[in-house]
């Protein structure tokens, strides 16, 4: 980390008071912290539109177990990526629907290949991902 730089910004009052409310409902200590994350953010959006970019991403899948197979296939698609699969969390919501949410790594690319296999996998009734840097130059 770097040496600490000040600066100063001019912003319209309305908008102000607006970044003032968003600060307080985030529980930021300061309007800094606040502008920090917006700009880590920026960052990582913009290095997640590389597909080559080095990344980390989370799938979450929503399905219902007693769909025919499914349980088996997404675990196949699972043991076909192992290097890239790094963590899986499996979570019972009820007695017919399930929660997996599993932390993949590689390129945005891959990780975006991936994502899509499983939550493209018939019976899966909701997915997402989410992706983020490996945080290494934020």
């Amino acid at each position: 980390m770097g040496a600490t730089v000040r600066f100063g910004i001019s912003l319209d009052e309305n908008l102000l008071q607006n970044f003032d409310q968003l600060i307080e409902q985030k529980s930021y200590m300061n309007r800094s912290e606040a502008i920090r994350d917006l700009i880590r953010a920026s960052l990582v959006e913009e290095r997640c539109g590389s597909e080559n970019q080095e990344a980390v991403g989370t799938v979450t899948l929503v399905y219902n177990h007693h769909v025919r197979d499914l349980s088996d296939k997404l675990t196949e698609h699972q043991h076909a990526h192992h290097d890239q699969i790094i963590s899986a969390l499996h979570v019972h919501l009820d007695a017919h629907n399930c929660l997996e949410v599993l932390v993949i790594r590689g390129t945005v690319q891959i990780i975006k290949q991936i994502a899509h296999e499983l939550i493209g996998v018939k019976g899966v009734k909701h997915g997402k991902l989410v992706m983020t840097t490996t945080g290494e130059d934020l």
